[in-house]
């Protein structure tokens, strides 16, 4: 994997005692990530019932590498990926970005767990992880590409971050006034993979970029340390950051779309047009919540590369990048592909008390989930083959979901 080329320049002054030095931290192969570090993200496991409000972020900061750590740290965070916003290009490459040509922003896309960490903490974690009063770009990286900006969701985010940035002004804290731009979100396309988590895979180049770059000393000297722990402000109903209507001039009300339905529509058929398209057993378990068997469905020992889509909306939900044999018979994943087409409900049948997995459009029966899964999320979402219809990454582009084709890029071998 080589170090982006853009940052090169501002890796080794200053920052490398001597030749044997810099030749290892320029030959170094990737590391392993060390998942079991990471807190929030992946330290804190969930109850069934704490599962279902999940709010989504999107943060430019400069280098996405260094956006990434500070909210790996935050509990109740469930992921976080690199990627691009704020274009007119759709599924552009680090390549195209980084030419400064497509309009986007090299961004955080945030998942988290509403009822664990508030948007408003999410706001102190941004402030305390760039220089909020350079629209320019971000210490060393410069251009509209590295520029700082806060994607909205909704209105109750717009509100939030324009709160949150007057707040920051009025505290003097900088000698310059913000000039972080709050804007409606629109779409993110993700980075390829080896950019994810780069700070746990490559701990040395990171750090030496992230103190080559300006970043690190500009953090201690406002926050008296690098990746300042933020405040954690109480969730409440008024600064979880979720809202059911659509921010006026946002994506969803004029018609575009966020991460989860990327330019498609999804919904659920007729009833007497869904009993054409599918097999009893479908039919049984997506409308009548039923249970297929185990070990004798068609995905649970599906091994290929590419993407889960509701067999019945089509509305993507999982990725074989997060599935994993659990032993059960049935597929299973550690966490969805796109949160917003997933809803939990609590499922008190058969005696027991369990967490229903069902699709947000479609509204069909998936599975259920459990919180004995492994690192990453430590959840399994245990679902049904029958419910699902799988895209291999070959056929992405062709089915429509072009977007996740990145998803399977080959990672730069050095």
């Amino acid at each position: 994997m080589q170090i982006k080329s853009r940052k090169i320049p501002y890796l080794l002054p200053g920052l490398l005692a001597g030749a044997a030095f810099v030749a290892m931290l320029m030959t170094m192969g990737r590391t392993s990530a060390r998942a079991e570090k990471l807190e929030g993200k992946v330290g804190t496991k969930m109850t069934n019932q704490d599962v279902g409000k999940i709010g989504e972020a999107t943060f430019a900061g400069g280098c996405f590498w260094c956006m990434e750590s500070p909210y790996l740290k935050v509990t109740g965070v469930l992921e976080v990926l690199p990627g691009y916003s704020g274009g007119h290009v759709d599924n552009p490459s680090y390549e195209d970005v980084s030419g400064g040509e497509t309009g986007h922003a090299e961004v955080v896309n945030i998942k988290y767990d509403a009822t664990k960490v508030s948007y408003s903490t999410l706001l102190e974690v941004y402030w305390r992880s760039i220089d909020p009063t350079d629209a320019g770009g971000q210490f060393a990286d410069r251009g509209s590409q590295y520029r700082p900006v806060i994607f909205y969701h909704n209105a109750e985010q717009k509100r939030l971050a324009e709160e949150s940035l007057e707040q920051l002004n009025k505290s003097h804290k900088f000698s310059k006034p913000a000039a972080v731009e709050i804007t409606p979100f629109k779409a993110f396309f993700v980075a390829e993979e080896y950019h994810r988590n780069y700070g746990e895979k490559n701990p040395l180049r990171y750090h030496a970029y992230r103190t080559g770059s300006g970043r690190a000393g500009f953090i201690e000297k406002n926050w008296q340390i690098d990746l300042p722990k933020a405040p954690e402000i109480p969730v409440t109903s008024e600064n979880d950051g979720i809202e059911d209507a659509a921010a006026p001039g946002s994506a969803k009300q004029a018609g575009s779309v966020s991460t989860a339905s990327a330019g498609k529509e999804y919904s659920r058929p007729p009833d007497a047009e869904l009993k054409q398209k599918l097999s009893p057993i479908q039919f049984g378990v997506t409308q009548q919540c039923g249970t297929e068997p185990p070990f004798h469905n068609e995905f649970w020992d599906n091994h290929r590369e590419g993407i889960y889509v509701d067999i019945v909306s089509g509305e993507p939900l999982f990725s074989s990048k997060d599935k994993f044999n659990s032993g059960t018979g049935w597929p299973s994943f550690t966490r969805p592909l796109e949160a917003e087409n997933i809803a939990n409900a609590a499922d008190k049948s058969l005696g027991m008390e369990r967490m229903e997995v069902r699709s947000k459009h479609g509204n069909s029966h998936l599975g259920h989930l459990f919180d004995d899964g492994p690192r990453p999320t430590g959840m399994r979402y245990c679902i049904n083959s029958a419910s699902l219809r799988f895209i291999p990454k070959e056929k992405l582009v062709q089915e429509g979901y072009g977007k996740y084709a990145k998803l399977f890029a080959d990672s730069n071998p050095h």
